[in-house]
């Protein structure tokens, strides 16, 4: 009997190496969540679409399907919530308008045919479509940059221009909200340790982010070395330590919320 086939990562990234600590470092933002679910709506039924490990699913007030199609990430969807279907946001196997709203999560940016999966996001949604993702317009602004400006620059071309997004929603408007992070962010994406440098030198903490999988071994090492002599010297908090004194940062993180046929809500 033939083994069966390896399936390659339905993304740019291997999330079956680099997905393995999300569980534990992108656990969900309370007030990113909350911002969520009132954007959601009076929906009862919710399509989550490259649902990962399941953060800021609505699984206690509202019936979730979640699609995903990496196995890593399935294996870390808590017992309590519902088995994640292997699917891809291109190839949604459901009916024109079996749910009444779809998230879909620091995920479009994984897409191989964005408009492709838009479209079928569209297609089986009656009402809203709630997205979080980066503005590639304003990632540049983030302190790392001033330490790994090849990981920001390869991040930045990975997420779609939000102009993209929204014609790919639909003809109607499309409401962008920026999302401000507090100091003491869950939710361990890249800026969320805008106020909190020294979590990247935790290993667990980079490989929960998926823009370090494209710097190699030395490429991390240089970086961090240049980021604890600067901390060690006191640069860093010359240049950026009035970041510790804020309660919040206004990232380059978006929620891109349309509603039934890109009317936005």
């Amino acid at each position: 009997m033939s083994a069966p086939p390896i399936r390659k990562p339905a993304g740019d990234v291997d999330y079956g190496v680099w997905g393995i600590s999300y569980s534990k470092y992108r656990r969900p933002e309370q007030s990113i969540a909350r911002l969520i679910d009132a954007k959601l709506g009076s929906a009862r039924t919710v399509l989550n679409v490259g649902a990962g490990t399941g953060s800021y699913e609505p699984v206690q007030t509202r019936t979730v399907t979640a699609v995903e199609p990496d196995a890593t990430m399935r294996g870390q969807r808590p017992q309590t919530f519902p088995q994640a279907i292997d699917a891809v946001a291109e190839e949604l196997p459901f009916a024109d308008g079996e749910f009444d709203a779809a998230m879909a999560i620091f995920t479009i940016h994984q897409w191989k045919n964005l408009e492709k999966g838009l479209a079928e996001v569209r297609r089986v949604t009656k009402g809203p479509v709630v997205m979080l993702t980066q503005d590639p317009d304003h990632m540049g602004e983030y302190w790392l940059a001033d330490y790994a400006p090849e990981l920001i620059a390869r991040e930045t071309k990975r997420m779609p221009p939000l102009s993209r997004i929204s014609a790919g929603l639909g003809a109607g408007p499309v409401q962008v909200i920026r999302v401000r992070l507090p100091r003491d962010c869950t939710d361990g994406f890249m800026e969320a340790y805008w106020t909190r440098p020294e979590m990247w030198f935790d290993e667990g903490a980079r490989r929960a982010c998926s823009a370090w999988s494209f710097i190699d071994q030395a490429g991390q090492q240089d970086i961090l070395e240049k980021l604890k002599a600067d901390l060690d010297s006191g640069e860093w908090d010359r240049k950026h330590g009035h970041l510790r004194e804020q309660e919040s940062y206004e990232s380059s993180l978006v929620l891109v919320v349309a509603g039934k046929n890109g009317a936005g809500k």
